[in-house]
């Protein structure tokens, strides 16, 4: 058995363990983040830059666990030839209970919390880039786009309403949100079209094959 295929993931479990650390508490991403914050949205409140950071330590939870989960499903595939569904589900069942072993750790650490939502997240990074390598990558490509536009539409709709209970400008948010609500209907409106003209030409394809 070669052990390249399963280096890849068991390195990234001890990156995830020493993330679980004091090392990347909130107290000390925070040092770390909030200035960078205060300088790329100067016009955000204290509260509203301490959301932005508690997002991006989510965002985070999402992104290290998908990644886990993406290189066991290419060591299973590689190496022990299982298929797409075997190999994500063995991928998945590893990322949680790591997820939730992780979670139990960082329990017994002052400076850290664990929390049941948080393995959530973690699980749900795993299961989304467990979708992702069942998926071609155009279509990946796609399903990325259209998460961008929604989080560009909702996420701005939501920070312009912050805005105004706050009372704090909106900016180009005014123009960048409606942007992206428009991409969306455009999107949404040629994959209709897409998916009629193929519909009708399927039915043409089998009425001449009918016809004598």
């Amino acid at each position: 058995m070669r052990l390249a295929p399963w280096l890849p993931p068991v390195l990234w479990m001890a990156v995830t363990v020493w993330l679980s650390t004091d090392i990347a508490s909130g107290e000390h991403t925070s040092q770390l983040l909030l200035p960078a914050l205060r300088w790329l949205l100067p016009w955000a409140t204290p509260g509203q830059l301490h959301t932005v950071h508690r997002l991006l330590r989510k965002g985070a939870h999402l992104t290290e666990y998908a990644i886990l989960a993406a290189l066991w499903y290419r060591a299973f595939t590689r190496e022990r030839n299982l298929s797409a569904r075997a190999a994500s589900w063995t991928a998945f069942a590893i990322s949680l209970a790591w997820a939730a072993l992780d979670e139990w750790h960082q329990s017994f650490l002052p400076s850290r919390t664990s929390s049941a939502m948080d393995v959530a997240l973690d699980g749900a990074g795993a299961a989304l880039a467990l979708v992702v390598d069942w998926r071609a990558w155009r279509g990946m490509l796609d399903g990325a786009t259209a998460i961008l536009l929604w989080l560009a539409a909702v996420g701005g709709a939501a920070v312009i309403a912050m805005n105004a209970w706050t009372g704090v400008p909106s900016g180009t948010l005014w123009v960048t949100t409606p942007a992206a609500g428009l991409l969306l209907l455009a999107r949404s409106r040629l994959r209709r079209l897409k998916r009629d003209a193929s519909g009708s030409g399927d039915g043409g394809g089998r009425e001449a094959l009918r016809d004598p």
